[in-house]
C-alpha cells in the first residue's frame, strides 16, 4: 500500500467515525443560541414592517374615505337652493326621520336633474327637474354591518315625482296629480314646500311637513264606500361613509368662522349631539354651507383606546369644504 491510499483510508475512516458520532450537546445548545440571536431581530424587523404598513394602510383608507365623503356631499350641495341651519332644523325635525342615535347636520332642498324622461315633439326625451329635500345624519349605535366602536355619515332624500302634462298615472297618496310612469312617483312622505302666502322665505320652509298619511276611497259591490287611512313611513336614512371619529370629550371643538353651526343645540342630550366629527357651519341667506369631517383610522387597527387625543392625531384625518348652492328661492 502506497502512502496516498495510506492517507485516504484514514480520511475515510474519520468521516464515517464523525458523522456516526453526530453532534454533541454544547454544540447544538451553541447553534441554538446562534440562530435566536440572528433570527429574533429579524422577525422584530419584519413584524415592525407589517404592523407600520398595516397603520398606512389604516390611515390612508381612512384619508381616502374622508374625501371622497366630501366630494359627494359638496356635489349635493351644488345644487341646493335651500339650506336649513340650525334654527329651521329644529323646526321641521318632527318631519324627518329620527331616532335617539343620530343627529340632522346637513338639511336642505336642492333642484335635482333628472335626464331623458319627458316626451318631446320630435318622440325623443327631454330631460327635466325635480325638488327633492336631502338629510345627512351622525348615526352611533350598535348596528354590526358597520363598525359599533364608531360614528357613521347616512344620507336621507325625499323626492319629487315627475308629473305628466297629459295623461299619465296616480300614485299612491298623489291621486290630484298625474305623473309620467309610476318609477317617476314622488318618495313616500314627500311634500312640497308652499312659498304662498304671508312672511319670509324662512317661515315658510320652517313650516314644512312631509305626507303623514293619505285617505282612498273604494266602492263596493253593494253601491256602499270605504274609506282608508294609510300611515306613510318615510324611508331610512343610507350609510355613506363609516369610521368617522365618535369622541366626546378632548376632540378638537367645532367652531365657525361664519354662519351658525349645525347640528342643533336640541340634540345635545344624546351622544351624537355632543361630538364635533360632523358638523356644518351654514348661511342660510347666502345658501352656503362649510362642512367639516373627521375620521376613526384607529378603530380600524383595535376595539380599545379608540377616543382622540392629540398625540395620536394623525389617526384622525380630517378635511372640510365650503359649498355655495347654484339655486335660489324668491316669495313675495
Amino acid at each position: 500500500m502506497n502512502p496516498i491510499q495510506f492517507l485516504l483510508g484514514i480520511q475515510i475512516k474519520r468521516t464515517k467515525s464523525v458523522q456516526e458520532r453526530g453532534f454533541t450537546l454544547i454544540e447544538l445548545l451553541v447553534a441554538m443560541i446562534i440562530a435566536v440571536l440572528v433570527i429574533t431581530p429579524l422577525l422584530g424587523f419584519m413584524i415592525n414592517i407589517l404592523n407600520t404598513d398595516r397603520q398606512e394602510q389604516a390611515k390612508a383608507s381612512s384619508e381616502q374615505e374622508i374625501q371622497t365623503a366630501l366630494d359627494y356631499i359638496s356635489r349635493d350641495l351644488q345644487q341646493a337652493v335651500y339650506i336649513y341651519d340650525a334654527t329651521g332644523i329644529d323646526a321641521i325635525k318632527n318631519q324627518l326621520p329620527s331616532d335617539t342615535d343620530r343627529v340632522p347636520v346637513l338639511v336642505f332642498w336642492k333642484r335635482e336633474f333628472i335626464g331623458q324622461v319627458l316626451t318631446a315633439a320630435d318622440s325623443n326625451k327631454d330631460d327635466t327637474f325635480v325638488y327633492s329635500l336631502v338629510a345627512y345624519y351622525l348615526i352611533k349605535n350598535t348596528d354590526s354591518t358597520w363598525s359599533t366602536n364608531t360614528a357613521r355619515i347616512a344620507r336621507w332624500q325625499i323626492r319629487d315625482g315627475v308629473k305628466a302634462s297629459s295623461g299619465g298615472v296616480d300614485c299612491a297618496g298623489y291621486t290630484n296629480t298625474k305623473y309620467i310612469s309610476s318609477t317617476y312617483c314622488p318618495s313616500s312622505g314627500f311634500a312640497p314646500f308652499n312659498l304662498e302666502g304671508v312672511g319670509t322665505i324662512e317661515q315658510k320652509m320652517n313650516s314644512w311637513t312631509r305626507l303623514g298619511s293619505y285617505t282612498t276611497t273604494t266602492t263596493n259591490p253593494d253601491g256602499t264606500k270605504t274609506t282608508q287611512t294609510t300611515t306613510v313611513t318615510p324611508g331610512s336614512p343610507i350609510v355613506l361613509v363609516d369610521y368617522i371619529d365618535q369622541t366626546i370629550t378632548g376632540a378638537p371643538s367645532a367652531t365657525c368662522s361664519s354662519g351658525s353651526k349645525v347640528a342643533p343645540a336640541s340634540f345635545n342630550t344624546i351622544d351624537t349631539g355632543n361630538m364635533t366629527s360632523f358638523y356644518a357651519c351654514v348661511d342660510r341667506v347666502n345658501t352656503t354651507a362649510q362642512v367639516f369631517l373627521r375620521g376613526n383610522a384607529l378603530a380600524r387597527l383595535q376595539s380599545i383606546n379608540l377616543s382622540y387625543a392629540d398625540s395620536k392625531k394623525t389617526y384622525f384625518p380630517a378635511a372640510n369644504i365650503r359649498v355655495q348652492g347654484r339655486g335660489f328661492l324668491f316669495t313675495k
